[in-house]
């Protein structure tokens, strides 16, 4: 069993930064496929970013150039900076984790970002 919790959403203005952490349990997390999704008023959950067990980066082209996912293996931690925030990057955000690499099999519980104008 995994245990992801977000933090570090918040209320913010266009154009502003957050950085969002997913912490895991786990003794293996350095093996975990790690992912970021956001689910926004009214929509369907959808995929922000990912970062494999070896670091490789994947972005929605959405948030390409603005988001960035990194991982710090010692502290079992996943991270997402969200630079030049925009009104329609307003979700909940959640991390998930890709134990087998099959499918993302944990979720952590989600944590708010609200971008204003």
């Amino acid at each position: 069993q995994v245990q992801l919790v977000e933090s570090g959403g918040g209320l913010v203005r266009a154009g502003d930064s957050l950085r969002l952490s997913c912490a895991a349990s786990g003794r293996t997390f350095s093996r975990y496929h790690m992912g970021w999704f956001r689910q926004a008023p009214g929509k369907e959950r959808e995929f922000v970013a990912s970062i494999s067990r070896s670091g490789g980066t994947t972005y929605a082209d959405s948030v390409k150039g603005r988001f960035a996912i990194s991982r710090d293996n010692a502290k079992n931690t996943v991270y997402l900076q969200m630079n030049s925030l925009k009104p329609e990057d307003t979700a909940v955000y959640y991390c998930a984790a890709d134990v087998d690499g099959l499918t993302y099999d944990y979720w952590g519980q989600g944590t708010q970002v609200t971008v204003s104008l």
